[in-house]
């Protein structure tokens, strides 16, 4: 029995070691706390949103002859401003990249660029001597099959 009492005071000193502050205490309290506010307007936010939801579908179903193609008319340029923006945007990155590409400023990417075409090169040099002894291979072929030719 004399062993009970120093097993739980172990114990007790075990959980008082892993127990919380009050800092963390205090940080967990207000963790919870914004996270519920958080769930609570994300709950009415989405009830708002479903109620006028319900009472405007008249409305919008009455006067869709009407939105129908003014969204039409509005979407259509909308969307092709934005794409003509982006493909200026895109165009200026590509002309910069490219000037400061040929001034040797080195842009990024321009070491794979230099890799790319140092294996074309290569490429098309042993195409270009694949080419010459298969025709010289051709042509002894041909003398062969017409030796007047």
């Amino acid at each position: 029995m004399a062993d009970r009492p120093s097993t739980a005071t172990a114990l007790i000193r075990r959980l008082q070691e892993h127990a919380p502050n009050s800092p963390q205490l205090l940080g967990l309290l207000t963790l919870f706390i914004s996270a519920s506010i958080l769930i609570f307007l994300i709950g009415l936010t989405f009830t708002a949103a479903l109620i006028t939801l319900i009472f405007l579908s008249p409305v919008i179903l009455l006067t869709s002859p009407i939105w129908a193609p003014l969204v039409f008319f509005l979407f259509i340029p909308a969307v092709g401003l934005l794409c003509l923006g982006g493909f200026a945007v895109a165009a200026a990155a590509g002309v910069s990249w490219a000037y400061r590409y040929f001034k040797g400023m080195h842009p990024p990417g321009s070491e794979q660029v230099e890799y790319a075409r140092s294996r074309i090169y290569d490429t098309a040099s042993q195409v270009k001597d694949y080419a010459r002894e298969y025709g010289g291979y051709l042509q002894s072929k041909v003398k062969d099959a017409a030796p007047g030719a």
